[in-house]
């Protein structure tokens, strides 16, 4: 059987979500990030990378959450076009890397500089949230004009980035005037929302009950650059 490592960040719940929509038996094995269980050796096998998500089935193994969602929907056929579909496929992957490489970084990058980090952080905060609601600002256009990221039908590009969207507010600091300034974006996530699927992997976050402070411990497993700081 299929087995997803995973833990409630965007990155792991984007799998969730294509997963459940492919309605793929799986194994959900939880790893709680801030108790270090990324660093197992038994992770390691999966993923060397010692981040989330990773699947397993059989002999393959996959990293990367755009990754798995590129495999999984190519092996099934489903919620990509068509290989002879070059002209939607250019579209597909160039917003889909644009998720992976803009998106989920700078989104990232946001919270830990607003959320996160030690003093002095002006500097750093500043460039990752000009450049988060830089990238946030094209999809809010995008989807202007197109009811998912690929126009009509619903794809993986749309999956990946069900996953950030549900915490803007958090990631951006704004609050709910999120929403007043990327109107398009709340309709896309409302649209999403109702999807079946959408609700089952949601639900997925009550399976286990992730640890929650983020006490000196969990800080050193999430932050373990900050051993490189003059103490």
């Amino acid at each position: 059987m299929l087995k997803f490592f995973y833990n409630a960040a965007p990155n792991p719940m984007k799998v969730a979500l294509l997963l459940e929509e492919l309605g793929l038996p799986y194994e959900a094995i939880p790893v709680d990030t801030r108790k270090g269980e990324q660093f197992t050796p038994e992770f390691l096998r999966v993923n060397p990378n010692a981040k989330l998500p990773a699947i397993t089935d059989g002999d393959v193994t996959v990293f990367d959450s755009n990754a798995c969602l590129l495999f999984l929907a190519e092996r099934a056929g489903q919620f990509v076009p068509a290989v002879h579909d070059a002209q939607q496929r250019g579209v597909m992957l160039s917003w889909l890397m644009f998720i992976a490489s803009g998106i989920g970084p700078f989104s990232g990058q946001s919270v830990h500089f607003r959320h996160a980090a030690p003093e002095p952080k002006a500097y750093a905060l500043n460039r990752y949230d000009f450049e988060a609601h830089r990238h946030w600002s094209l999809i809010n256009e995008r989807l202007a004009t197109h009811t998912y990221m690929l126009g009509d039908g619903y794809s993986i590009v749309d999956i990946a980035l069900w996953g950030w969207v549900r915490l803007l507010p958090y990631v951006l600091g704004t609050g709910d005037a999120t929403w007043t300034q990327y109107p398009n974006i709340k309709r896309f996530l409302d649209l999403v929302n109702t999807r079946p699927a959408a609700q089952r992997a949601e639900a997925l976050k009550t399976r286990h009950a992730f640890k929650t402070d983020m006490d000196d411990t969990a800080k050193g497993f999430m932050f373990p650059q900050n051993k490189r700081l003059p103490s």
